[in-house]
């Protein structure tokens, strides 16, 4: 029997799953395995949410004309340049079937976020990793691996999983230093979680550097809307244009758009959020240093954490955390088979966390 053939490639890629949820025969489950808003959503848009709901009847606003709006306000850009998607991972996509197929390479580190191989794949291009310098992206690196058939270059700044980051004046010497034609995307989700002096988001470089860099934000992290999947680029002009005629006409739902809006709106919810990351962050980085646990230097909502094989290994740990109803992130699909991602949660998920990972390593000793 003949079945119809996927183009070449797609069956190479390794599906992306998600953060779990579930853990069979307990009851609470303290899930830090998704790098969630530890808070929530703002109670703002949470009850935008349930206005709308005698309006789903309706078509959204192919647009996003509010949203672009009030994005373009606040940070001081052409509303004209933003582009709204069903989360920062559909821009993503779009950016790499829109420029690369076939032929041509997506670069990015080598712990970047492993939804750059899967849209490079999706497209028929080839993804192609530099390596990094203690977890952390090297622009040297990254320049080296150019080719002439590079089309996209994906910084994540800050990375997931790793949580550090690159300088602005580095990102801005890979910009200058990458040939024109090449794209540079900076994916900023964990921007808002970062008070470093030496950091910007990069959205100055889309209008300083010409048509040929794009940052993409998301509702998904500090905003906490995971579940309505809601993200935006800044681009130039020419690449707003190309993005608005690949995507969707109705990519982003009403809900969405209307829970996003109020959140964005709500700048006091949001401190609140930084704010208890800005607490817990160091907070729980310090107790993991107290138990001998290595860790990056985070400057997201998460921590990555090392268990070499001489106290068990990650896999050890992360069953032994599941045991008591704790959900962490394995990272052996990035190539970090001895670390475990934990996730900042409310504040006695934390102190949780640590007293479980204290009894995990006194039975190794």
């Amino acid at each position: 029997m003949t079945t119809p053939a996927p183009r070449p490639g797609i069956m190479d890629i390794r599906p992306y799953v998600g953060g779990e949820s579930a853990i069979e025969g307990v009851d609470r489950i303290i899930k830090l395995s998704s790098n969630e808003g530890a808070l929530g959503p703002s109670p703002k848009a949470q009850a935008a949410y349930a206005a709308i709901a005698g309006e789903l009847h309706r078509y959204p606003d192919g647009g996003a004309a509010q949203l672009r709006a009030a994005i373009a306000q606040r940070y001081g850009l052409d509303s004209e340049r933003i582009v709204c998607g069903a989360g920062s991972d559909e821009l993503l996509g779009i950016i790499c079937r829109a420029y690369a197929g076939p032929g041509d390479e997506v670069l990015y580190s080598r712990h970047g976020f492993l939804m750059y191989a899967i849209a490079a794949k999706a497209c028929g291009a080839t993804p192609v990793t530099a390596p990094e310098i203690e977890l952390t992206a090297s622009v040297d690196n990254l320049l080296a691996a150019v080719t002439a058939k590079t089309k996209i270059v994906f910084l994540a700044n800050p990375n997931n999983p790793t949580g550090t980051y690159v300088a602005a004046s580095e990102v801005a010497r890979l910009r200058a230093h990458l040939p024109p034609q090449v794209l540079l995307v900076i994916d900023a989700a964990y921007a808002e979680f970062v008070s470093k002096d030496d950091f910007t988001s990069g959205l100055e470089l889309v209008d300083g550097a010409g048509a040929n860099t794009v940052v993409a934000r998301t509702f998904s992290k500090i905003y906490a809307l995971g579940g309505l999947r809601l993200g935006w680029c800044y681009c130039p002009e020419a690449v707003a244009g190309v993005l608005n005629r690949v995507r969707n006409p109705f990519n982003v739902g009403a809900p969405a758009l209307a829970a996003g809006l109020a959140a964005f709106d709500d700048e006091a919810f949001t401190a609140r959020c930084k704010s208890h990351n800005d607490t817990w962050l160091p907070w729980l980085t310090e107790r993991l240093a107290e138990l001998g646990l290595a860790t990056t230097a985070s400057v997201c909502n998460f921590v990555l954490v090392r268990f070499p094989a001489e106290i068990g290994g990650a896999q050890a740990a992360d069953s032994f955390l599941r045991a008591k109803g704790i959900i962490t992130r394995a990272m052996g699909g990035y190539g970090l088979a001895e670390w475990l991602r934990i996730t900042i949660g409310q504040a006695d998920e934390n102190a949780l966390v640590v007293a479980a990972l204290a009894e995990f390593l006194a039975q190794r000793k």
